[in-house]
């Protein structure tokens, strides 16, 4: 039972921090405009994140044995494909995710 409170705690401190950390930057930027550089990881953050996801899929694979990467180069020409249709970083990230981790539980 006492491990349980436990639990419940940290999932309300963990939703307390996550809540005040998305609504700090309207809070603060209210009455200012925010400065050049949250700007620039606001736009940049994205295409940060597909390329960490792209180093990831691609650090564990040995190319010299089979399926010599097929599985990750199929899901990266996909992602790419969705991201060229739609234009739209959570669908891409999200879709593509989903479907290499169906290449790799089911071929």
């Amino acid at each position: 039972m006492q491990d349980s409170v436990y639990i419940y705690e940290a999932i309300a401190v963990m939703a307390v921090a996550n809540f005040l950390t998305r609504v700090f930057p309207f809070i603060f930027f209210i009455k200012h405009e925010p400065p050049k550089f949250v700007i620039f990881v606001e736009k940049s953050f994205p295409p940060i994140i597909m390329t960490i996801l792209i180093f990831y899929t691609l650090s564990g694979i040995d190319f010299t044995n089979a399926p010599y990467g097929l599985r990750e180069i199929i899901a990266i020409v996909f992602t790419a494909l969705l991201h060229l249709k739609f234009d739209n970083y959570l669908v891409s990230i999200f879709s593509g995710t989903i479907f290499y981790m169906a290449l790799v539980q089911y071929f």
